[in-house]
């Protein structure tokens, strides 16, 4: 997150106090929209080639993640701090910001709801929306994995559920919708989302009275899928990927795009003009690894102890 014009979304939160509502709305469709950069980096690569599976390596093994303090294998003790200390100087108010990932867990005591962005004109079946639902809980909690009885975290697994669908028009979502809040919303270019009114990057203050749905039908995170989209875009507001891609990986163990985004909203950086000493495979580095890594487990590691002590959870 550099100190720019073209700010991430997670500036954008970070910042909210300051900048005007509508215009911190813009800049979150902006940071995901129309390029496919990833958010708490302030760069303007493309990142479709990343993803390219071809030029995929097999992730670095992991070894034994059950430390409960931080004890991180001595050949990535300087890795680490080079990580941290790049994030420090480069986020804006790193420690002052609060809607990582982390902070919104905390917030809503281990549960997560999400709203899909379903763009275009495919139909959805309800059982294709419940594989939704079930491979978003599983991407998302394999960060928590990693974090689970580190240094206190509290919970094992974090109850992720959809609560709304947004779509161009109510007829695309089959089958019974009874359980779910249906959105025909569009913002500024016409994209269906989720109601800003009932959205945790909006109403980080957890007001939601003015949502309809109510506030426990509120959404922390977006999904957002995208018909023909190149590489992905993440951040505090959620993670957006290719609908396609989305849909052909939904069953799959890892869904390596997906779990790259997820390590932005949990604060982890991008590493397109460096990487720190001794490390070359891992989710963060956009398409060097297909699953979280161990060096991607301590970093996000780093964040909760900073984070804890910070927050004084």
């Amino acid at each position: 997150m550099k100190h720019s014009l073209a700010l991430s979304t997670i500036v954008a939160s970070a910042f909210a106090s300051a900048i005007p509502a509508n215009v911190q709305q813009h800049i979150q469709r902006r940071a995901a929209n129309p390029q496919p950069v990833c958010s708490f980096e302030d760069h303007t690569f493309d990142d479709s080639n990343a993803w390219d599976r071809d030029n995929i390596t097999p992730a670095i093994p992991k070894r034994d993640l059950g430390e409960t303090t931080w004890n991180p294998p001595t050949n990535l003790i300087t890795p680490l701090k080079e990580v941290w200390d790049h994030e420090i100087s480069t986020y804006s108010n790193a420690l002052g910001f609060k809607n990582y990932g982390y902070d919104q867990v905390m917030a809503a005591e281990g549960k997560i709801n999400y709203c899909v962005r379903w763009e275009g004109s495919t139909k959805v079946t309800a059982e294709q929306r419940t594989e939704v639902k079930t491979a978003i809980r599983k991407q998302f909690n394999k960060w928590i994995a990693v974090l689970a009885g580190f240094e206190g975290f509290p919970y094992e697994t974090v109850d992720v559920n959809v609560v709304g669908w947004a779509v161009n028009d109510a007829s695309i979502l089959e089958g019974d919708v009874s359980t779910i809040e249906v959105y025909t919303d569009k913002d500024a270019d016409g994209i269906p989302q989720c109601a800003e009114s009932c959205g945790r990057f909006f109403h980080q203050d957890g007001d939601y009275s003015g949502c309809k749905a109510g506030a426990a039908r509120h959404y922390d995170q977006s999904l957002w899928l995208t018909p023909g989209f190149g590489g992905g875009a993440g951040g505090d507001w959620g993670q957006r990927v290719a609908q396609e891609y989305f849909m052909e990986n939904i069953n799959a163990e890892n869904i390596h795009i997906v779990l790259h985004e997820l390590g932005h909203t949990f604060a982890l950086d991008d590493f397109y003009d460096w990487t720190p000493t001794g490390v070359t495979n891992f989710i963060m580095n956009a398409g060097s690894a297909m699953e979280i890594t161990e060096f991607d487990a301590w970093m996000a590691r780093d964040w909760w102890r900073n984070l804890k002590a910070n927050r004084g959870w």
